[in-house]
């Protein structure tokens, strides 16, 4: 996709008078171009809260997978992260409401999230973390702003991007099944189900219970069922806790029960606790590869999601050119820095924004209905948090799912495909490492290829990436042989 210094004209907006309103039109109207693109205000609203209501479950899983120890043993506090999660996901879909004009929303990527807790954290402080987040923020900026992107989205394969998407959604489900208990550290095996081979409380159950509603929701075409399956699942938790019948030490994350009012002042004490610097220990290269790591799962998404919602709005052309593109890319870079400024991991663009779509919304009206729901979150943490962690990590599964329907694009047929696609998606759970799984897939698509001869079709970024990956994976021998500790 070729971006032209020229935004392209919609179906709707090149359809000439008959689509347009008299020149007494609103400003809304004006300012979000509601009649252009053939919708109303009331479409709008409609496709905003309907987006709001399929991703609100972002409230609830990010601050589980961000619930983990730094590399000095430091915590983000559960009412801070819910803060934090919201404010992100409020400013940055209004910025893409107002300026960029489409129905795209944003929130805390997972697959960002989980970079962050699986990779950065155990070598950083969360301080570090974040501002590792707002590197990566910048460098999209730079790369949308310069026009390397389109250089970088054409070199790598689609397999492997594909790859990318399913692997990131293994390592999801599995954090989902660890957090519920479902899966365990064995002791004559690395996993085992449940602690002993059996699962272990009511709890577990619980987990399994909402995992199923919300996949025979899904098959019967529901719209929200993730948040209907969490909230079902919550209020059989809170009713079973108040009928005694779990023992509350059995909840990871504490009984299901409100503490006080539901209302409460947020609680900002995240926001602006960013370092740059302190990499010392962990070396420039380390650094360089999460940067590296943050930006594909932030990158690449965002800019299939942006296409294929904007696509699904008709506001793409016949060549998939879309209004505001650049905007939209751009804005989604920021979030990347909203994220880690505010404290709740980076933004990115949600697909679950096509719900809002599926309503009739074609503008950034209801990209900002959206981001005023996120905003009144603020107020009602209290409430956020009531929800089991067993119940919230059901929906973690149910993404991971979600992300592994990727495989239907990959030609399983052709082995230079299939290989590095196995072995991406499988070492990234495996390993407990995105980075892993990325580096075994370019290196072992560039030696394939060249084991075929079929060179001209690797292309020197990738050659440059395989490289850097050699690197990573022969790092700690590499540091022995030249003396360095």
């Amino acid at each position: 996709m070729t971006q032209q210094s020229t935004e392209p004209q919609t179906v709707a907006e090149d359809a000439g008078e008959g689509t347009r309103v008299p020149a007494g039109r609103g400003w809304l109207d004006r300012y979000f171009h509601i009649s252009h693109r053939g919708s109303t205000v009331a479409r709008e609203v409609r496709g905003g809260v309907t987006t709001f209501m399929a991703m609100a479950y972002i409230l609830l899983l990010n601050p589980l997978i961000l619930s983990g120890k730094d590399v000095a043993g430091g915590t983000l506090g559960q009412q801070a992260l819910i803060t934090a999660t919201a404010f992100a996901a409020a400013l940055s879909t209004l910025l893409m409401g107002f300026f960029g004009k489409v129905p795209l929303a944003l929130a805390a990527g997972l697959s960002v999230s989980g970079v962050l807790a699986s990779q950065v954290a155990p070598q950083m402080t969360w301080p570090q973390a974040m501002g590792m987040c707002v590197m990566y923020g910048v460098v999209i900026m730079l790369l949308v702003v310069t026009g390397l992107r389109e250089m970088i989205m054409n070199a790598i394969p689609l397999a492997l991007k594909h790859a990318i998407t399913m692997g990131i959604g293994l390592f999801v489900a599995l954090i989902g099944f660890y957090k519920a208990g479902f899966v365990h550290q064995g002791e004559a095996t690395p996993v085992t189900l449940g602690p002993a081979g059996e699962l272990a409380g009511w709890p577990v159950l619980l987990f399994a219970a909402t995992l199923l509603a919300i996949f025979m929701l899904q098959a019967r075409g529901v719209p929200g069922a993730i948040l209907i399956g969490i909230v079902g699942g919550t209020v059989l938790a809170v009713a079973l806790n108040a009928m005694n019948v779990i023992d509350p030490k059995q909840w990871a994350s504490g009984a299901p029960e409100l503490h006080g009012s539901a209302v409460s002042m947020p609680d900002f004490s995240l926001f602006g606790d960013v370092e740059f610097g302190g990499w010392g220990e962990v070396g420039a290269m380390t650094v360089g590869m999460i940067v590296f790591t943050l930006v594909l799962a932030g990158f690449f998404d965002a800019m299939a999601t942006i296409i294929g919602v904007g696509t699904e709005a008709k506001l793409a052309d016949d060549k998939g050119r879309m209004p505001g593109l650049s905007k939209a890319l751009f804005i989604d870079g920021a979030g990347g820095a909203v994220g880690g400024v505010a404290g709740a991991s980076g933004q990115t663009v949600f697909v679950e924004s096509a719900t809002g779509v599926g309503e009739g919304a074609r503008t950034g009206l209801s990209s900002v209905v959206t981001g005023l729901f996120f905003a009144a979150c603020l107020f009602f943490t209290p409430l956020t948090a009531i929800v089991p962690g067993e119940v919230a990590a059901a929906a973690l599964v149910v993404i991971g799912a979600m992300m592994m329907m990727n495989a239907r694009h990959v030609d399983w047929g052709d082995r230079a495909t299939a290989i590095p696609v196995f072995l991406t998606v499988v070492i990234m759970p495996f390993t407990y490492s995105i980075t892993a799984g990325v580096a075994a897939g370019v290196i072992s698509y560039v030696a394939i290829k060249t084991a075929q001869g079929r060179f001209r079709e690797i292309g020197a970024f990738m050659w440059a990436l395989t490289a850097i990956f050699l690197v990573f994976f022969a790092l700690n021998p590499i540091e022995s042989w030249m003396g360095v500790h």
